[in-house]
């Protein structure tokens, strides 16, 4: 093994620069942000990456298990945090949980947090939420660190130009044990948007369009950056819904290069660099984008005017489609393994080929999920809510109690309540289903989550992905809708 370089991020020189040696040649983001991190790297090329920032939650007490049977602790419990957020309630009265099982999950993460000295976000704190919701708020996130969450969709925190990734239990447990982690070095992708989106269209019909372009593993052993004018022109609320699906069109991560978005996002956050202090952080992250020759493996780049409103129909995020298209026909499918998963999903969803998207009817609709829970997504399903009535049930859960707090302050959630949807606790809730919030079986969800997977939200679930406006859309007609007309003459 051989010693390749120190731990950290550390701004270089009075400009910020990312300190290379003479001749280098040029880096993109991802390398910036890897090379940076690199401890040692073994003969098989296999890095030993120092880990900035790990999260965890109820899910993670199998890794806590291997500690205590032997005996460890924590590395560096400063570096470590813990959300309540997969099984938590969010309907009942106290956030009380009556399931046994489910209490003892949350009160092991509890427990272990506090036996490890651990920061934690726990059920009661008034800063809970949704993990990938807590650490960009809290200002725990930030550009240029490494981060890892035994939870697939933890590339959300990329939007920020951070290296963030999902990892498996026994990751989890290096992690914990010595806060560093191995990895293998994925390829450098692109993914450029250039113009600007059209109105009624968001992050996250730019998000289901690339993975229908690409496929669900188009990017699989790739770090993606996600690039262009379109990207640009995203809120931080927007990129982070970006980079939460990256991982479903097969990527290692998603990434956004910062920028003075990203530096007014942070400004002010609670566990963000202060002060002068701040100043120099916002140097160095302003250095991070890619160099202008810097190489990728592969590009791709779409174009921001062709995207619509965009919905799925079948059981993949990569099966989505404009709001005016119709559902496949499996016999004019080229591919007879592509055919057959076409008529597998079909079945499944309940639907016919040549079927209108706009024709299929919904049962309810959910608001919510690390994908599109923040404070501008609720606003964008309220500006289509506001001052009318939803004719199908929907429930909206804010991603954190602070977006909840806020969306309430500015009445979103009378207008929520207005139109007949539920307005719940911040929680995972209804995306995976795991603390009771479920779509019944043979029922179809307008859903903002990010997976449609059969049985996602409930045995027998029938799910379609979509905006929160969309979703919106949906609540309002008891179909699938285009959300552009009901947005017209409102701001």
């Amino acid at each position: 093994m051989r010693q390749r370089f120190s731990c950290g991020i550390v701004p270089m020189g009075r400009s910020g620069e990312w300190m290379m040696p003479e001749g280098r040649a040029p880096r993109a983001l991802f390398d910036k942000v890897w090379d940076a991190h690199v401890v040692l790297t073994r003969e098989d090329g296999q890095s030993l990456l120092w880990i900035d920032r790990h999260f965890f939650h109820e899910g993670s007490h199998h890794a806590f298990a291997q500690l205590r049977v032997r005996n460890a602790k924590v590395a560096r419990p400063e570096l470590n945090i813990g959300v309540a957020d997969h099984y938590v309630p969010t309907r009942t009265p106290g956030r009380s949980i009556p399931d046994a099982g489910i209490a003892g999950m949350v009160s092991g993460l509890e427990a272990n947090a506090a036996r490890h000295g651990t920061r934690l976000f726990g059920l009661h704190d008034p800063r809970q939420g949704i993990v990938h919701v807590v650490g960009p708020e809290q200002g725990l996130t930030l550009p240029g660190l490494t981060i890892v969450c035994g939870d697939s969709h933890t590339s959300t925190h990329g939007a920020f130009g951070a290296l963030a990734f999902g990892i498996g239990a026994s990751e989890v447990a290096h992690v914990l044990m010595t806060q560093t982690l191995w990895q293998k070095r994925p390829k450098r992708m692109r993914i450029r948007t250039d113009g600007a989106l059209r109105a009624g269209v968001s992050a996250k019909d730019l998000a289901l369009s690339i993975i229908a372009r690409i496929g669900a593993d188009g990017a699989q052993g790739h770090a993606v950056e996600y690039a262009g004018s379109a990207v640009r022109g995203l809120s931080m609320e927007g990129r982070l819904t970006l980079c939460n699906l990256a991982i479903e069109s097969g990527a290692r991560c998603g990434m956004v290069a910062p920028d003075e978005t990203t530096i007014a996002f942070l400004r002010g956050r609670p566990h963000a660099p202060q002060g002068a202090a701040f100043d120099a952080a916002a140097e160095a992250w302003l250095a991070l984008p890619s160099d202008a020759d810097a190489a990728f493996d592969r590009e791709v780049v779409l174009d921001a005017a062709e995207i619509a409103p965009t919905v799925t129909w079948g059981v993949s995020p990569e099966d989505a489609l404009p709001v005016t298209g119709q559902v496949p026909d499996p016999e004019r499918a080229t591919d007879p393994a592509k055919a057959a998963q076409i008529r597998d999903a079909l079945d499944y969803m309940g639907l016919r080929p040549g079927q209108r998207l706009e024709e299929i009817a919904v049962d309810r609709v959910f608001i919510g999920s690390c994908t599109n829970s923040r404070i501008e997504d609720l606003r964008a399903a309220a500006a289509v809510l506001a001052g009318r009535r939803a004719v199908v049930p929907g429930l909206v859960s804010p991603g954190s109690t602070l977006v909840k707090q806020q969306a309430e302050q500015e009445g979103l959630d009378r207008i929520f309540r207005d139109a007949g949807l539920e307005w719940v606790e911040s929680g995972c809730s209804m995306c995976v289903g795991m603390n009771g919030d479920l779509v019944p079986a043979g029922e179809r969800c307008a859903s903002t989550t990010n997976r449609n997977f059969k049985g996602r939200q409930g045995k027998g679930a029938r799910t379609h992905l979509m905006s929160p406006a969309m979703a919106a859309a949906a609540a309002l007609t008891g179909h699938i809708a285009d959300v552009r007309p009901m947005l017209e003459g409102r701001s």
